[in-house]
């Protein structure tokens, strides 16, 4: 039996989902940009956790149920988003997990960079809360989504 390694977020909640609803971890330091993020998901049925950075990004994730999308702010503290999807990329666990990059760096020569780096797309800050359900919806089904 494998075992894991103690929370290096003692604060947060246990990973939980509420069932068949998809879930979405959401890799974001900033609370208001997550409080944001989480209640637009909530609106449409979709269940968040949270990790305020890149580092051990994989080991939370493991915890999980499921993962069905991971939305990965660039400017991370400790590890960044390019550092933390080579680590998801490298797990035989989360390797297939669609990974978007979520950054207020919102440019054609950033999208380029996430592209090359293996993200599966690109939104910009600051969300569009009249777009952002929508460009979820698409990546859970499948499709890619690449927008400043």
């Amino acid at each position: 039996m494998v075992t894991q390694a103690p929370d290096p977020n003692p604060t947060q909640e246990e990973p939980s989902t509420g069932g068949d609803r998809p879930l979405v971890l959401v890799v974001e330091d900033n609370v208001s940009n997550f409080v944001l993020i989480a209640r637009m998901l909530s609106y449409i049925g979709i269940d968040t956790q949270w990790k305020t950075s890149g580092y051990e990004v994989v080991e939370f994730a493991r915890r999980l149920p499921k993962v069905d999308l991971i939305l990965m702010d660039i400017r991370l503290p400790y590890e960044d988003g390019y550092e933390a999807l080579k680590k998801i990329r490298a797990s035989e666990a989360l390797k297939d997990v669609p990974v978007i990059a979520v950054t207020a760096e919102a440019s054609q020569e950033q999208m380029r960079k996430a592209r090359e780096a293996g993200f599966n797309g690109f939104i910009g800050k600051p969300l569009d809360p009249d777009r952002f359900p929508d460009q979820i919806r698409r990546l859970l089904a499948g499709e890619e989504v690449w927008e400043l």
